[in-house]
């Protein structure tokens, strides 16, 4: 549907938690920008306005994903720019960072400049893209972080490919504080990992898979917080998944040490019980529907012991934000042994619905959740996005609390529909994202035209 000028959205509870607003509200927007939240709702005229009624809807910023697989360039048959913003916009993210995994990777100018080119005219959400640490992702020599800067790039990162060279972190760390950007790094000492691929415990042991101990991630954190400490730079930590992780960040953060940390929706809410293939059920005996490759995911699923206490963490703020790590696969890297299997689950278009059960049952706030999505990724990127304040773009996302829906990959928009949640009921679901003013995703709400 094509953008008016003026859009207003009435009578939804308005959340920004950036701006401490919780209340029953308009939102007018005008030219692409928020132009004002209103006291109450109502309050307003709006003749010349393209009207929502959003009644009975929660009415958010934008959500931010500091951490998606775009797979664009190189592995387009996974997933594109245009399908993994689509995915997006469906979730209600009308902001995602793109991981450097590409091929070719993304370590220079060009190839980034070439990403936020192209994402620009296919994309239908704002793409941000993370520049790599190490040339080529090697981790032997550091990329041109200043020329990366330069080109656009939020961070850097090696993704999955962890920095096992202490020195070489030290030096990216140091080297990120002249351009003023995080570094995230993979939190895993794939020498203790050893091959495993799911979490070592009683349902590896069972299922005869090899195990990765919890250490492999805990030891990796601990190693850079004491290096960002040493550099007085800006560290993220991606993905914390273990007890042992929450710990040494808790530390970390009442020593000072300038770090924030990101938890994802699956590793809130899936337990190593779903290696099983029976939704989180235990069987009594190990049967055809075992060794459900869409569970496998590295950092692996953890104990249902790890699972309370991240939800735990980010209630109280020790975990900052929930990022997606949306890792879209082909069906040949899932239909394999559970060795063989690509590690990553898909989960750009359920990653809200998923974590929004924690608010219904009462284990985090409703506003904690979307501070998690909203405001502190807006704060860690530094940029004028995450909150509903007047002259900000107008990135919106409206969902509807009460709606109940089942999980049908088949009609996924990302090209790829690896995730353990088929079949699963879901309570409430994004049901419109609105980007720079347009509308951008749609579904099940009626619109009103005035004027």
């Amino acid at each position: 549907m094509a953008a008016r000028n003026k859009l207003a959205i009435t009578g939804g509870r308005v959340l920004d938690p950036g701006e401490g607003i919780d209340q029953i509200s308009d939102v007018l927007i005008s030219d692409g920008r928020i132009e004002e939240v209103t006291l109450k709702t109502g309050e307003s005229k709006f003749d010349g306005y393209e009207v929502i009624d959003a009644i009975g809807m929660i009415v958010s910023p934008g959500f931010i994903d500091l951490h998606t697989h775009l797979r664009d360039p190189g592995q387009e048959w996974k997933e594109t720019i245009t399908s993994g913003t689509r995915a997006a916009a469906r979730g209600g993210f009308t902001t995602i960072c793109a991981m450097p995994n590409t091929d070719p990777v993304q370590d220079s100018a060009g190839t980034v400049e070439d990403v936020i080119r192209r994402a620009a005219v296919d994309g239908v959400v704002r793409v941000l893209p993370i520049g790599a640490i190490s040339v080529g992702q090697h981790g032997k020599q550091l990329a041109p972080m200043g020329e990366l800067a330069d080109a656009g790039v939020i961070g850097f990162s090696d993704d999955g490919n962890a920095v096992e060279d202490g020195n070489l972190m030290r030096q990216a760390l140091a080297y990120s504080a002249e351009v003023g950007l995080p570094v995230i790094n993979h939190a895993e000492d794939k020498k203790i990992t050893d091959g495993g691929v799911m979490t070592a415990g009683v349902v590896a042991t069972r299922l005869g898979l090899p195990g990765a101990p919890n250490e492999a991630e805990s030891a990796m954190v601990a190693r850079d917080l004491y290096l960002a400490d040493l550099t007085k730079t800006q560290l993220h930590v991606p993905h914390i998944s273990t007890i042992g992780s929450i710990e040494v960040l808790r530390s970390a953060k009442e020593r000072g040490v300038n770090v924030t940390a990101e938890v994802t929706p699956h590793h809130l809410t899936l337990s190593e019980e779903w290696v099983f293939g029976l939704k989180g059920e235990v069987p009594s005996s190990v049967g055809l529907e075992s060794y459900d490759t869409n569970t496998r995911v590295n950092p692996p699923l953890r104990s249902k012991a790890d699972v309370r206490a991240l939800v735990d963490a980010l209630r109280d703020g020790v975990i900052d934000i929930i990022a997606t790590d949306h890792a879209p696969h082909a069906a040949t890297d899932k239909v394999c042994t559970y060795n063989e299997a690509a590690p990553g689950i898909n989960v750009l278009e359920t990653a809200f619905s998923s974590v929004f059960g924690l608010v219904n049952n009462g284990q985090i706030s409703l506003v904690r959740l979307i501070e998690s999505l909203t405001t502190h990724p807006a704060s860690i990127l530094g940029r004028d996005v995450g909150r509903l304040r007047k002259g900000f773009s107008a990135d919106v996302t409206l969902i509807d609390p009460f709606n109940l829906w089942v999980v049908d990959p088949s009609t996924f928009a990302s090209k790829s529909v690896n995730t353990p949640l088929n079949g699963v009921e879901l309570t409430g679901r994004v049901v419109r994202t609105i980007y720079q003013g347009k509308t951008v995703f749609h579904s099940q709400l009626e619109v009103r035209n005035n004027g």
